[in-house]
């Protein structure tokens, strides 16, 4: 099998584990049970139009950022992304168009942490979640999301 056949492939669909909204820099997130996904990103969020719309982080690397920490899995609203995605690597959808609910996502560059971290989670903080803050996408196509929506690569 190539290479490119190996990068194309997926073992299965993910879901969406968590939705959360910011109303402005710098407030806490709100859990929702759905939103709908527009050009700009999640409706009632503070999100950033383009590359940065829309930001997703995989529920694995919860408990991965937790454990460099010393404790248990980190709450994803203090991450301060929007959407939470079980049972598929983010990593292996990058550049690809991504079905999330009804809309479509092109996942463009990783979310790197900020230095918020340190203070959300103490000295350490930032390093933590180094490589496993997640990934920004841009909105190919508006529409609803929902909690336990399917997540996989439009092929």
């Amino acid at each position: 099998m190539s290479l490119k056949n190996l990068i194309a492939g997926w073992a299965q669909s993910g879901r969406i584990a968590w939705i959360g909204l910011r109303s402005a820099r710098r407030v806490d997130m709100v859990s929702v049970d759905e939103a709908m996904i527009i050009g700009e990103g999640l409706q009632g969020d503070h999100s950033r139009p383009g590359k940065r719309a829309v930001t997703l982080i995989q529920q694995e690397h919860l408990s991965a950022i937790g454990s460099y920490l010393g404790r248990g899995p980190v709450a994803p609203e203090i991450l301060r992304r929007n959407l939470v995605v079980s049972g598929v690597n983010l990593s292996a959808l990058k550049g690809r168009e991504v079905q999330l609910g009804e809309a479509i996502l092109r996942f463009t560059v990783i979310c790197a942490p900020c230095s918020r971290m340190e203070e959300a989670f103490g000295k350490g903080g930032y390093s933590a979640v180094r490589g496993h803050g997640g990934w920004c996408a841009e909105v190919v196509r508006p529409g609803r999301v929902r909690l336990g929506s399917a997540v996989q690569p439009v092929d």
